[in-house]
């Protein structure tokens, strides 16, 4: 296989959320300047990578099992892979697609097979600049919502109307779809391009954690690590989605009416449910962040976590109370 992170340029910044951020080497391909502002992202999990480039748009991925394909060969050609390492990656790859193939056949658990069709980012929008004065504004927002500023956030190129930043999606390194954030006061403040069964946050899972913590706000989900599911119930292929993580899953509904249908749905797949008792102006998990900071949120969460169907019923009948009054 290749070690496609041994190519990049020297200059190269790594989050702690996986992305490896560099001068994209597509753009002068592409018919733009030459990137000097690291606007190429990379992120890899073992041999499977992916590529987006912020300012030309370019995108190009791999997974092994499946061909190099046109967009992954000229990626791989920009940064220095020679074509025969190249090929050699392609044969490589058809030969474990055989063999992912044969264990497939042999595996009796039932497996459920969740794919997204990957999406282009919309236009106009650059990769977010901790060191950039035309993005402090953008900047003090996410801080004020206690939210890091790890995670490849984008933003308007030129303030418009309605500046906003935008969040992608990724699902196995892949751009799925994303959702824009707009700032001002008007409706809506959010427009999302959502395929059915998406969670957000599902790459921002480590391997070795034991649990997750399911939200309902993308924001939510960002100042704590955790999933979103970005509605105010969870479908039965976000449910399928969950359960492949193989973890325990911690659902934590909004304080407010909208909670309610989460948790019916999380007694009936055997989720845990977790309702401290925050006050009235904590409605969600990221007030809660902004209140009491995200380690002392988290510990609230995992203390309260239930998974007694008597108990979780109680939880709902005293958050029904506190609507009702």
């Amino acid at each position: 296989m290749i070690d496609v992170i041994s190519y990049l340029p020297a200059k190269r910044k790594a989050t702690s959320s996986g992305w490896i951020s560099f001068n994209g080497p597509c753009c002068v391909h592409n018919n733009e300047s030459q990137d000097r502002r690291s606007r190429g992202g990379l992120r890899q999990q073992e041999d499977d990578w992916s590529y987006h480039c912020f300012n030309c748009g370019f995108t190009a991925s791999f997974t092994i099992g499946r061909p190099v394909s046109y967009k992954a060969r000229k990626f791989l050609e920009w940064i220095g892979v020679d074509s025969v390492d190249i090929e050699r990656l392609n044969l490589e790859s058809l030969k474990r697609k055989s063999l992912l193939d044969l264990t497939a056949e042999r595996n009796t658990i039932k497996h459920v097979d969740v794919n997204f069709e990957e999406k282009e980012l919309p236009e106009g929008v650059e990769l977010l600049d901790s060191d950039s004065v035309p993005h402090q504004y953008y900047i003090d927002y996410l801080e004020a919502r206690g939210i890091r500023l790890e995670y490849p956030f984008l933003v308007d190129k030129k303030p418009g109307v309605r500046n906003r930043i935008v969040v992608p999606y990724t699902y196995k390194n892949r751009i799925v779809g994303h959702t824009s954030r707009y700032l001002d006061n008007r409706m809506p403040k959010f427009i999302n391009d959502q395929q059915p069964g998406y969670v957000f946050g599902y790459d921002l899972q480590k391997p070795h954690w034991t649990s997750a913590v399911v939200t309902e706000g993308i924001f939510d989900a960002l100042s704590i690590g955790g999933l979103a599911v970005m509605h105010d119930t969870i479908s039965p292929q976000q449910i399928a989605l969950l359960k492949q993580l193989k973890r325990k899953i911690i659902v934590v509904p909004d304080q407010d009416r909208a909670g309610l249908g989460i948790i019916d749905v999380a007694i009936e797949n055997r989720f845990a449910v977790s309702m401290p008792e925050w006050p009235d102006d904590v409605k969600d998990v990221n007030d809660a962040v902004v209140k009491y900071g995200i380690v002392d949120t988290l510990m609230q969460i995992h203390n309260n976590a239930e998974t007694s169907k008597i108990k979780i019923e109680m939880f709902k009948k005293r958050l029904q109370r506190k609507i009702n009054e």
